[in-house]
Order: C-alpha cells, then sequence, then structure tokens
C-alpha cells in the first residue's frame, strides 16, 4: 500500500506539498466518496502555478482580474492533476480538505466530511488529457486500496446551484468502464 499511516501517498510519481486548509474530520467519519473538480486561473489558462498558489494561501489577488474575488478565500483540494499528468497532494487524505464547499447529494450534506477530492487542471470548455486520465486511474486505484469508496461526484452533482465542474468534457462513460462499483451514479 502507497499510503502511509497519516494519509499521504508515499511514491515517487506524487509530489507532496503540504497547505495549511484542512482540518480534522468528524470522528468516526468513513471517507466513501471523491468529488472530482477542476479548476482553471484565470479561466481557460490551464496552469497549475496559480492553483498552486490559491491553495498555499500565496496568489496575488491583484495579479488578475478574475483574481479579486478570490481575495481572502482558503480553499484545498487532497489531489491536482495537471495536464501533463503530474499528481500533487495537498491535503492528507486523513484530514478534511476544503474543496466541496456548500454540499448536498443522495440526503448527505457537507461533502467535506467524507470525500476526498481531486482537481483536474482544466475547465468545462474543453477535454482533459489522457495522461489526466491516466494519473486519475492510478490514484482512484491506489486510494480504493485503503478507504471505502463507494461513490463518485462532479462537483457540479453536490452543488449544482454553484457549480458546473468538472464540465461536460469529462469522460464519465470512462471511469465507469474501469470501475464496477456504485462510482458515478450520474448519467
Amino acid at each position: 500500500m502507497w499510503l502511509d499511516e497519516d494519509g499521504w501517498i508515499d511514491q515517487p510519481w506524487v509530489h507532496r506539498i503540504p497547505c495549511s486548509n484542512h482540518d480534522p474530520r468528524p470522528l468516526g467519519t468513513q471517507i466513501d466518496s471523491l468529488v472530482i473538480h477542476s479548476i482553471s486561473l484565470p479561466e481557460r489558462v490551464h496552469h497549475f502555478d496559480a492553483v498552486k498558489a490559491l491553495f498555499l494561501n500565496q496568489l496575488d489577488c491583484t495579479a488578475h482580474p478574475e483574481y479579486a474575488a478570490l481575495e481572502g478565500l482558503h480553499v484545498s483540494s487532497h489531489f491536482v492533476i495537471d495536464r501533463q499528468g503530474g499528481v500533487y497532494q495537498f491535503v492528507s487524505c486523513d484530514r478534511r480538505a476544503w474543496h466541496a464547499g456548500v454540499s448536498a447529494a443522495m440526503d448527505r450534506q457537507n461533502f467535506n466530511h467524507f470525500s476526498l477530492g481531486i482537481e483536474l487542471i482544466g475547465d468545462v470548455y474543453c477535454p482533459f488529457e489522457q495522461a489526466q486520465y491516466d494519473s486519475l486511474f492510478k490514484l482512484i486505484a491506489e486510494l480504493r486500496n485503503r478507504y471505502p469508496l463507494k461513490y463518485g461526484f462532479a462537483h457540479s452533482d453536490i452543488a449544482p446551484t454553484r457549480k458546473t465542474d468538472p464540465g461536460p468534457f469529462f469522460d464519465w462513460k470512462r471511469i465507469r468502464k474501469s470501475y464496477t462499483y456504485e462510482l458515478l451514479p450520474k448519467s
């Protein structure tokens, strides 16, 4: 198993960049869901550096007009997969990353409590790269070795009035083909 006892993947293909935007999960919480996101800063720009700066609370919110709305925002995700398939872990899987925000589905609320967040560098306007899917499959396989993952959601599934990601170009059929459990209840 590649996850250490503290919830970090200990493999050379995962780059560890600890951030401070997390807190403890509620006691006794079972991690059973994945939430797939997409992110681009600014919109339609697919570079990792701005996302990294956002998660590390180092984004210069004066550097681009779109960043002004992010001033004072503290967010994170457990993982980010860049366009070349690089995998970056920002938060231990055992901790609650701040990726889902106000969220609800299947009679459950606050998905940060019981989910793992995976951000793909990209947006709702273009397809994701094959390298990103390859890394996503590898990451999901590893996470399933430790956690009883049963569900997978788009961010838009759990926050439909606020979010549209990962968008229409994310290939859910490809994911379903690889995982036969109740991952991705969305059609």
